[in-house]
């Protein structure tokens, strides 16, 4: 099935700034999105969104990338956001995805075949964290889409392999994006899902001993209290601007 545009503006020529220019991709289990950065990280074309195939297979997913490629100029190497555990380039436990994505799936060496340009694939709460954090002390960051994500750092390095989402909270069986995704929000209602919002805000903090936390994603949108003062709601496009520091190794 082809992939489902969504209206966006015309893409904008890049930059003439000095160094490669970085496609940087946020698959989403609603939406896929991109948008080039420059070696700085910031933006050189406009966002561009397309609907998540209906069923995500890696297949069909890598074709909606292949549409969203279309809807940008030129760049120089790719960067991946992707909702799950991420080792050396290959994708593992795509809860809001498909089980195929599962079992070591090589996304990397698949979009440096397909693309023909060096690719670098993350975690997708972890490239959000890198776009929000300021690099001081224990930042926690938190991502609420049709999942969650979570990243910690520590003085701006990142602690990799935080499945935060999938531990089990409040209940037995029952995990934090059980009460904070998509599906938690729907069954529960707004007012119910705030309430374990600013409940797991309290949590997390006596868990990680955070000195900030960052709460991004699009369902930040369904907030209504007022955040504590080391508490950030960051911008859902943290999940993009963040894509160029898989790099910075090669600033």
């Amino acid at each position: 099935m082809t992939p489902k545009l969504e209206s966006a503006p015309a893409p904008t020529a890049h930059s003439k700034s000095a160094g490669p220019i970085t496609i940087a991709i946020d698959i989403g289990g609603s939406g896929l999105k991109a948008i080039l950065l420059d070696p700085k990280g910031h933006p050189v074309s406009e966002r561009q969104r397309i609907v998540t195939p209906e069923v995500p297979t890696p297949d069909a997913v890598l074709k909606g990338l292949d549409e969203l490629r279309k809807l940008l100029p030129a760049f120089d190497r790719i960067s991946v956001g992707f909702p799950g555990v991420v080792k050396h380039g290959c994708t593992f436990g795509a809860f809001n995805l498909h089980p195929l994505w599962a079992a070591g799936y090589p996304l990397q060496a698949e979009l440096e075949k397909r693309w023909k340009k060096p690719a670098r694939v993350g975690n997708d709460a972890d490239v959000a964290g890198y776009g929000a954090i300021k690099g001081h002390g224990v930042e926690l960051v938190l991502t609420l889409g049709t999942g969650m994500g979570a990243a910690l750092f520590t003085s701006g390095h990142l602690c990799p392999g935080l499945e935060l989402a999938h531990h089990i909270w409040r209940k037995k069986g029952k995990t934090y994006e059980d009460y904070l995704g998509r599906r938690g929000l729907d069954k529960l209602g707004k007012k119910e899902w705030n309430i374990l919002l600013q409940e797991a805000i309290k949590s997390t903090e006596q868990l990680f001993n955070w000195d900030h936390l960052y709460i991004g994603g699009g369902n930040t949108k369904k907030i209504d209290f007022l955040p504590p003062k080391n508490v950030e709601i960051v911008s859902n496009e943290t999940g993009l601007l963040g894509g160029v520091y898989l790099w910075k190794d090669q600033a």
